[in-house]
């Protein structure tokens, strides 16, 4: 659905986007990871047809954007990070609106609104203000404006980005039931665990060029080079601290009120030993166990800067 081939934007000397490459299989959900400036934006803007790459190609079910943009515009479904909506109509004025520009006879437009409304759930606030929305209600309704002309691609450019935790939730229901309607979808975000709970694949950039891409197994499995064991004991956590110290298989040890945390980078064998010489000296363990990956270590060991909002 979408082939993105070594695209480069560059601003005087300074490169935003470096190289890049990806793609993007139909009716999958492709999260774009990265620290603020990273080149997300850009990228999104650049499939989008808003701005022309100094070199590569963007190909979108086939066709060129630099080819043919408009074409691809009609192709595609884009709600940027930053949207204006017009506080002085009622929501549905405000999607009729948007249907005349995307030319939608007039005959179909109500049941157009209706149907998408219905999809992101604001059909009770039909004829209420766009100004009287809350934020996510605005987030949802500039979404169901973007799929007015029933885009193949959806280019989602941190749509959770300041909702509450009840909001972000109905906006991962609404990507979930749009996936299962066969949707196309690239999305960015720093919402990392919600990423990994709805995407397909996902690909981390850092300085404009891609870091890693492939499922969120895939990644983890890639960049996990030392496994992490939390260590709760019943009491004594500082004879456990200085028993796990003292092992050359252990590092970057850390603790907490009632646990420790430490990377182990030796084998199942050498586990068992540290585990049973615990016990044999009097430590009561209550638990020994390792913790899975996270996409939230996985972006900070690959990037240099911590978790920002994307641009």
């Amino acid at each position: 659905m979408l082939v993105i081939e070594n695209l480069v934007k560059r601003y005087g000397k300074f490169k935003a986007v470096d190289g890049l490459s990806l793609e993007i299989d139909k009716g999958h959900i492709y999260g774009f990871v990265g620290p603020n400036g990273a080149g997300k934006t850009t990228t999104m803007k650049i499939i989008a047809g808003l701005l022309k790459p100094t070199q590569g190609r963007v190909i979108v079910n086939g066709t060129d954007v630099s080819v043919d943009p408009r074409g691809v515009k009609r192709k595609i479904g884009y709600m940027p990070d930053f949207f204006g909506v017009y506080d002085d109509l009622k929501v549905t004025e405000y999607m009729n609106f948007y249907c005349g520009v995307y030319h939608i006879p007039r005959p179909e437009r109500r049941k157009i609104t209706g149907q998408l409304l219905d999809l992101v759930d604001l059909s009770v606030k039909k004829d209420a203000y766009v100004d009287s929305l809350s934020r996510g209600m605005k987030q949802r309704l500039c979404l169901a404006r973007s799929l007015i002309h029933n885009p193949e691609l959806l280019i989602l450019d941190e749509p959770a980005s300041g909702l509450d935790p009840r909001a972000r939730i109905e906006m991962k229901e609404i990507l979930k039931e749009l996936k299962g309607m066969g949707k196309t979808i690239l999305i960015s975000s720093h919402i990392l665990p919600e990423l990994a709970e709805v995407c397909s694949s996902i690909g981390i950039i850092e300085h404009g060029k891609m870091v890693v891409s492939g499922t969120v197994d895939e990644i983890l499995k890639k960049t996990a080079k030392k496994k992490t064991i939390r260590i709760r004991t019943l009491d004594n956590l500082e004879s456990a601290l200085k028993y796990i110290e003292e092992q050359p298989s252990m590092s970057g040890i850390s603790i907490n009120s009632d646990f420790i945390d430490a990377d182990f980078d030796g084998n199942s064998q050498i586990l068992s030993e540290i585990l049973k010489g615990m016990v044999m000296n009097g430590i009561p363990v209550t638990s020994f166990s390792e913790l899975e990956g996270s996409l939230e270590s996985v972006f900070m060991h690959l990037t240099e800067g911590g978790i920002q909002d994307a641009s």
